[in-house]
């Protein structure tokens, strides 16, 4: 029989442990599930030589009563119920609610050169760093677009880094711009004048993006656009991170809707955040980028309506409605340069786990034809990275998720009560 939960939460970064802490405070039994060994998301994930930020801290505190399901991956989609893999093997969990708090990942686009070992997305950097990587004395450029940019170079700093310079795609104008309106989110506004408190001597250049990168093993210098021409950067290690796309592989596999308000989809959600399954809710960046105050916000409003207490969840709204706008003001400033789409030549690789080209799909119209062809998006990612990016160039439409979500051992899915049929990998 099948573990059961009255409450069940994919996800343990901010929206996620609101959500849970929400729900069993209501008394409800609350299972809190993530892939990775600590709760805290990428967000808040575990600094080896640094304390969490007091927030993070206090959230992960107020778990009592909640059954933290650390290291569990979510495999597939059973009848109410998620199959998911554990480093023991294969489990099933039910659940009468879920809520899906599955956060985002970065937006990676091929440019000659990124490949090269040293290169890295700037989440996935700052990841690294915080997991212990060495840094220290590195010499680092980091570049693409977003506040992340910022906070990885806080990081790496921290860490021993030598950062030279943060480049940033949006132009000056459009940055400043945004900075104007952060005097409506006054702690966002200190957040943003402490880290370029700490970044200072870091030079921080906009309407600037890398276009090549080149080095025998690992990347040596970068080639960058300026306003005022190319400039060439000696690095020892370069992360690239162009904002942040929303993971929404689970909820496909139980059919919630989506929406598109570009080639990146979002869970669709009410006003309540109830998707278009029964009993299934998404918060935080799986229903649209907004930032940590959404998060925190909507997990608990999640969990309000999961465990029948509507009014409180009416009672935050119009704070989640405020904080959804910055991330609304956010995609406006930060808006990708059309440049960007047109780095890589036929030559440049997409998928990397596949060894694919950007020539080797030419002549493809849609995602499933160019996977049959050249196995692109088959590999560990399952195409997270070039499937993202693919759509993000306009090549194909990003395809729904099938079964397995991640790779699993084949114990795992043997336990599988039902088999995907045909259907689910349609259009895939």
């Amino acid at each position: 029989m099948p573990d059961r939960y009255d409450v069940l939460v994919v996800g343990a970064g901010p929206a996620g442990l609101a959500a849970a802490q929400t729900a069993a405070a209501h008394g409800a039994r609350v299972g809190l599930l993530d892939a990775q060994p600590r709760p805290g998301g990428q967000v808040w994930r575990h600094d080896v030589r640094h304390q969490a930020p007091r927030a993070a801290r206090e959230a992960i505190a107020k778990l009592q009563g909640v059954d933290v399901l650390a290291s569990h991956s979510v495999v597939a989609v059973e009848s109410s119920a998620l199959r998911v893999e554990t480093a023991e093997g294969g489990r099933l969990i039910s659940y009468g609610s879920l809520i899906l708090a599955t956060g985002a990942r970065e937006l990676l686009l091929p440019f000659p050169g990124w490949t090269l070992p040293g290169i890295t997305g700037a989440g996935g950097l700052q990841a690294l760093t915080k997991q212990g990587w060495p840094v220290a004395g590195k010499r680092v450029v980091i570049a693409g677009s977003g506040p992340l940019l910022l906070a990885a170079a806080d990081t790496l700093r921290k860490h021993g880094a030598q950062v030279l310079g943060i480049y940033e795609q949006a132009p000056a104008a459009s940055v400043h711009a945004f900075a104007r309106q952060l005097r409506h989110w006054p702690a966002r506004a200190l957040q943003a004048i402490g880290l370029r408190v700490r970044l200072a001597g870091v030079p921080y250049r906009f309407g600037s993006f890398v276009r090549r990168a080149q080095g025998s093993d690992s990347v040596q210098r970068v080639d960058i656009d300026t306003p005022t021409g190319t400039q060439t950067v000696e690095c020892d290690l370069l992360a690239v991170g162009y904002g942040l796309v929303p993971n929404t592989e689970l909820a496909q596999l139980l059919g919630c809707a989506m929406d598109y308000l570009g080639p990146h989809p979002h869970v669709g959600v009410d006003r309540l955040l109830r998707t278009s399954m029964g009993g299934v809710y998404a918060a935080g960046e799986a229903g649209g980028i907004g930032g940590l105050a959404v998060a925190r916000l909507e997990g608990a409003m999640a969990a309000h309506i999961a465990t029948g207490h509507s009014v409180a969840a009416h009672a935050l709204a119009p704070q989640r409605d405020r904080e959804r706008r910055f991330g609304a003001l956010l995609a406006r400033h930060f808006a990708l340069d059309p440049r960007l789409h047109a780095l890589g030549d036929d030559s440049t690789m997409v998928c990397r786990c596949e060894d694919v080209t950007l020539g080797d799909l030419n002549g493809f119209t849609d995602a499933r034809a160019a996977k049959l062809a050249t196995r692109c998006g088959m590999g560990a990612c399952q195409g997270r990275i070039c499937g993202t990016a693919l759509a993000e160039l306009g090549r194909f439409p990003r395809s729904g998720a099938r079964p397995p979500i991640f790779p699993a051992r084949l114990a795992t899915l043997a336990g599988l009560t039902t088999l995907p049929s045909d259907d689910a990998y349609r259009g895939s």
